[in-house]
């Protein structure tokens, strides 16, 4: 497998000696801030080890890595990229080369091996790690152990499934690969991964001193035996775990993710055998899944990611200014979440609004989020006394003067927000970006009263701010690059995730929303039923149905932003009738207890509502239709791609990944598809210009724009000729 990642003269493992009688590994990818497997480094760790075998003097080898707060994280996923179409008696042909070579370190290997990790040690790294015959950790904050794997649609190809069972427990392993999540330094020493955990600076001394006392007590040889024999388990045993493990994988799959499955089936298989049959098995199990629509998708949604991670936001070569301080007009739920947000990164958050009343329950909202302790999952009031600082509550604009960047997050009204900006300019310094929080009203007509528009821009957070990693960074006619890199760099500095969209109606996500919430009322109004509409967007995987999601959002918030909508393209937006007379009834969604379900209860799940009927039977058509489901899916989703094409075309987004990375992570489009547009590519131009000729007759939101005519006449995509983001 070539390497795109290290030249082939470029070293990433260095080999010394700290004491005479033991090696140390130490990986360092040149120009990298991660060290990665690439096919370049396993040839590398092949002739180290080679040479090492050979040594009768050594009694130990420790790897290590040069990099601070990361080991290693795992393979080279654009080598993967790269080779995703090689079949599966190639995939399993490469699984088995990188068992054969890790497996040196607990077989050929006549030493004792550690692997003296701090930082991230994932995947791949993880997977090096297992094979060696112990594990030391660092209490470095950093330090994480974990197999992501299924996150990719795959399962640990290297060994991973025989390891992790054998070393940490049949269980512990089940729950670690099946879902994916990494664990702490604390956590794998109490799992047994780990044989202690030390400070920092102790690390490498440790390992040495962990190298000596193995090789005078000789346990490792006693482990390597063991560890390469079947699990000790009793059948009952093992069918009570697979049982159990089954069903809450399907919960929390749905069906959607094959690899969690794939991966118990394996190491429920692997349990009963020794460990070349288990890597075998592992081995096979990986070609099954290597290469398959799931696992494209979400290898896109991974390099979606990562290419957002060094995307600066603009074309130009311009310096964003340092964030440090921020306020925050406007003390509501959204105002609160986004100054939450702030504080939580040690940035200053200063929060207004005109009534006290208002101010008070806001800066209380602020500090009860940052007094939030995950681990014991309740208020900490040592956590709320360190945090006190980092919040500012008052009634005075004059006070977000000194502040670095100013976000507006009042009512949605053009005029309320620009009196609002009049008076935050005479307070703020020259060098201040302003931005509003609106979802639905353009940039540019904010702008308009301002002094300095070019310091404007909109910086749109989703709701609830602490769980959404999307923001919207809209770019008014007079925005410059600078305010746009500036909200760009600041964005993530609060750990977001922020995607440049040019001004226009609805801007990006919303106006990709509301197609398909529109067409759902459609549907429903020429004779669906809600539950079929809600079934079949569910099974396309998204994490709501779209009537659901209207009661979530509030019918009364949908009229106003499906309003902005409507007006700018009444030639494919129309409103529903039956959104107004329910909000005129009070029906507002889960706010008010009903809208299109009846709510109760403090889960808020809604149920059906028998008074619906007389809110929905004056819109319904006389002679109701009947659909397939088929025919509900594609209503639901093709308008929202056709739409989608209009904003590449219009240039509101500089590439199509902007408009899945928006989607997957602002509405939760699925994402074993890969996005909108990725999932147009792997259906192909034509067959999606075939799926909309039956619905052409419909209007203007089913038939193809240039766009897509064109790439359906060329066979083009619109990520272009398959490379990776």
């Amino acid at each position: 497998m070539a390497s795109s990642t290290t030249a082939s003269s470029e070293k990433t493992i260095s080999v010394t000696f700290p004491e005479q009688d033991i090696a140390l590994l130490t990986f360092d990818m040149p120009g990298k801030g991660a060290n990665v497997l690439s096919s370049h480094v396993l040839h590398e760790l092949s002739g180290h080890l080679d040479e090492l075998e050979k040594r009768t003097d050594l009694v130990g080898l420790v790897f290590i890595s040069g990099k601070p707060g990361q080991f290693i994280a795992g393979a080279d996923l654009r080598e993967f990229a790269e080779q995703i179409d090689i079949g599966e008696e190639k995939t399993a042909e490469m699984c088995g080369q990188g068992q054969a070579l890790f497996r040196r370190l607990s077989t050929d290997c006549p030493f004792v091996t550690v692997a003296a990790i701090e930082g991230i040690c994932v995947g791949g790294g993880a997977e090096l790690a297992a094979w060696c015959d112990r594990r030391i950790m660092s209490d470095h904050k950093k330090t994480e152990f974990g197999f992501p794997e299924v996150k990719l649609g795959l399962f640990p190809g290297w060994g991973g499934t025989v390891r992790a069972p054998r070393i940490a427990g049949l269980s512990n392993a089940v729950e670690m690969i099946t879902g994916g999540n990494s664990i702490s330094a604390k956590e794998a020493y109490e799992m047994g991964w780990a044989s202690d955990v030390v400070p920092s600076e102790d690390l490498l001394a440790a390992a040495i001193n962990l190298v000596r006392v193995e090789h005078e007590n000789g346990d490792w040889k006693k482990d390597r035996q063991s560890w390469d024999g079947p699990i000790d388990i009793s059948e009952a045993e093992l069918g009570f775990l697979g049982a159990t493990a089954s069903a809450l994988i399907q919960q929390h799959s749905k069906g959607h993710y094959p690899a969690p499955m794939k991966a118990l089936e394996t190491m429920m298989g692997g349990a009963m055998v020794d460990a070349k049959s288990a890597c075998q098995m592992e081995a096979a199990g990986m070609a099954n899944l290597f290469g398959s629509p799931i696992n494209k998708s979400l290898l896109n949604i991974f390099f979606l990611t990562d290419r957002n991670k060094k995307d600066t936001g603009i074309d130009s070569s311009v310096d964003p200014a340092s964030i440090g301080s921020c306020g925050v007009v406007g003390a509501g739920i959204m105002g609160a979440g986004i100054a939450a947000a702030n504080a939580k990164r040690k940035i200053i958050a200063t929060i207004t609004d005109t009534r006290q009343e208002a101010l008070a329950k806001g800066v209380q909202s602020v500090l009860d989020e940052l007094a939030y302790d995950k681990t014991t999952k309740s208020k900490c009031v040592d956590k709320a006394i360190e945090m006190a600082p980092m919040v500012n509550g008052t009634l005075s604009a004059a006070e977000l003067g000194t502040c670095d960047v100013v976000i507006e997050a009042v009512i949605e009204n053009a005029e309320i927000k620009q009196q609002v900006y009049a008076n935050l300019e005479q307070h703020m310094s020259e060098t201040a970006i302003l931005a509003s929080n609106t979802s639905t009203i353009p940039i540019s007509e904010l702008a308009s009263r301002l002094k300095h528009p070019e310091r404007f821009c909109g910086i749109h957070f989703f709701n609830p701010v602490r769980k959404m990693k999307l923001v919207e960074v809209i770019r008014g006619r007079q925005t410059s690059d600078q305010t746009v890199a500036t909200a760009v760099a600041y964005a993530k500095k609060i750990g977001k995730m922020p995607i440049v969209v040019n001004d226009g109606p609805g801007f990006l996500v919303n106006r990709l929303l509301l197609p398909y919430m529109n067409e759902a009322l459609a549907l429903v109004q020429e004779g669906a039923s809600i539950k079929d509409v809600e079934s079949a967007a569910k099974k396309f995987g998204m994490p709501m149905g779209p009537i659901t999601l209207y009661d979530v959002v509030g019918l009364d918030t949908a009229v106003y932003a499906g309003k902005v909508l409507v007006e700018s393209f009444p030639d494919r937006f129309t409103g529903s009738p039956i959104l107004p007379s329910l909000v005129k009834a009070g029906r507002l969604g889960q706010k008010s207890g009903s809208g299109f379900f009846a709510y109760g209860g403090k889960k808020k799940k809604g149920k059906p509502d028998p008074e619906l009927d007389r809110f929905l039977q004056p819109h319904l058509k006389s002679d109701p239709k009947k659909f397939s489901k088929q025919e509900i899916t594609d209503r639901l989703f093709l308008p929202m791609l056709t739409e989608a094409t209009r904003i590449l075309e219009e240039k509101l987004v500089r590439d199509a990944r902007d408009i899945d990375l928006g989607l997957i992570f602002g509405i939760g489009f699925p994402p074993f598809k890969g996005g909108l547009m990725f999932w147009a590519d792997t259906l192909g131009a034509a067959k999606v210009a075939e799926m909309l000729k039956p619905y052409e007759e419909l209007g203007k939101r089913y038939q193809p724009t240039e766009l897509m005519s064109s790439l359906a006449a060329s066979n083009g995509k619109y990520y272009g000729d398959g490379e990776v983001a």
